[in-house]
């Protein structure tokens, strides 16, 4: 019998190269027109379970799910092999290396962008691994208020989706934070300070699928934020590592983590806005996390929940965050969460829904601008609808280039796009600025 022409793709390939079996198997069901739906009952799983597998990766999957999976597919043994790292047996044909990226043609390119083998450049992560583990000298003396002053910077090139250039200045911001602690007072607002600029680390490293810088910044930000006492900023690092977490496809110990921090604020009475606004935004992170864990009550009732306490807050994200830790929750970017957790609980309808009036006007930050559209743009994907997924692809680009081009699962959602429907109108213009 002769093999699917699709699992020898550029895509597929390069997928597998990066041992992404979660996309693969995304990417398999709809080359058949599958829906989620559609494999859970050729599967006898649930839609919700099969959302799971396609959004883990190897490392982080119930394996003999995605084996069941996967035989229904029609994955080849040898391709399941490369994607589990198992050595097949002599003779055996192996899915091969994927090539330097400089012997390939611009559409092998843009294939291998879409993998996520690429975001920042090599030699940025590299000074930044070096700064992990020896924290290098400050250029000049900085005072706390000056570190909190560029890290107020950093998070504006976040917001700008200038992830390269803050991802670049990571270390000289780390080295500034680590000389303020070793020469300031022992209290709380230093240590505060300190998880801050690791936690806003983390959150950017993530972004950009860095997950084994993202994963030790984020324990360094428990760290420091543990040593402050200070809810909020206990809040903040356990959200961080929650998202890190779960990417490494452990969503119920993220979840169980972040409705620890949930609790402790709660504990706290919510007596400032800075706590109440950390309160909502941590649940929203939960119910994200439950949702792929296949917590379906649980994911909708923490939505339930933060709507509740998030009746006193401000429509729009102010320009500048109040605390040292910045949590930029706000009534639309609320119901941006529910069409996240709808659509990890796989269900697109419910999320398109849920996102139908939010405008980008709603939004003070090209970031959350294009955040909207990305969320939108899985939404749509995962409803089968390939042209207005494209479209908001294309308008997260106009807002924030960043959001699409380096952010590891956005850009293999448009790649995938990109190869399965290249006359739909925009899937050219998309290809272009992969």
């Amino acid at each position: 019998m002769q093999t699917d022409p699709f699992w020898r793709s550029a895509v597929v390939t390069a997928l597998v190269d990066a041992g992404e079996l979660g996309q693969v198997i995304r990417l398999a069901r709809q080359h058949r027109g599958w829906r989620q739906a559609d494999l859970g009952r050729a599967t006898s799983y649930s839609p919700a379970t099969i959302s799971r597998l396609e959004q883990g990766r190897s490392a982080g999957l119930d394996l003999m799910k995605a084996k069941k999976v996967a035989g229904v597919l029609g994955m080849p043994a040898q391709t399941l092999a490369a994607l589990l790292g198992v050595v097949g047996p002599p003779g055996a044909t192996v899915v091969t290396r994927v090539a330097p990226v400089v012997q390939e043609d611009p559409m092998r390119r843009r294939n291998l962008l879409a993998a996520g083998l690429a975001a920042v450049p090599v030699a940025a992560l590299t000074r930044l691994d070096d700064a992990l583990a020896l924290t290098p000298a400050p250029a000049a003396p900085a005072t706390r208020a000056q570190v909190a002053a560029q890290l107020r910077r950093a998070w504006q090139l976040f917001d700008d989706g200038c992830l390269p250039q803050l991802v670049d200045g990571l270390p000289a911001l780390l080295a500034n934070a680590h000389q303020t602690a070793a020469e300031g007072a022992d209290e709380p607002a230093t240590w505060m300070l300190v998880a801050a600029v690791y936690d806003m680390a983390a959150e950017a490293l993530n972004k950009v699928g860095a997950a084994p810088q993202s994963r030790l910044t984020a324990d360094r930000a428990m760290t420091y934020a543990a040593r402050s006492e200070d809810p909020v900023a206990q809040a903040a690092a356990a959200r961080s590592l929650g998202i890190v977490l779960r990417h490494e496809g452990r969503q119920m110990l993220a979840q169980r983590l972040t409705m620890q921090a949930v609790a402790r604020l709660d504990r706290a009475g919510l007596a400032t806005p800075a706590q109440t606004a950390a309160y909502v935004q941590t649940l929203c992170t939960t119910a994200y996390n439950a949702a792929l864990a296949d917590d379906r009550d649980g994911a909708l009732d923490m939505v339930t929940e933060a709507r509740r306490a998030a009746r006193g807050l401000p429509y729009r994200m102010p320009a500048r965050p109040t605390t040292a830790h910045r949590f930029k929750i706000t009534l639309p970017q609320l119901a941006l969460y529910e069409v996240g957790v709808r659509w990890g609980l796989g269900d697109a309808g419910a999320a398109l829904a849920a996102g139908q009036n939010l405008r980008p006007e709603q939004f003070a930050t090209p970031e959350r601008r294009a955040r909207l559209h990305t969320d939108m743009a899985r939404a749509y994907v995962q409803r089968g609808r390939p042209e207005p997924a494209i479209a908001r692809l294309l308008e997260a680009y106009e807002q924030a280039p960043s959001e699409v081009r380096d952010r590891p699962s956005i850009r293999r959602m448009a790649g995938g796009l990109v190869e399965r429907h290249r006359r739909v109108p925009g899937a050219r213009e998309l290809a272009a600025i992969l």
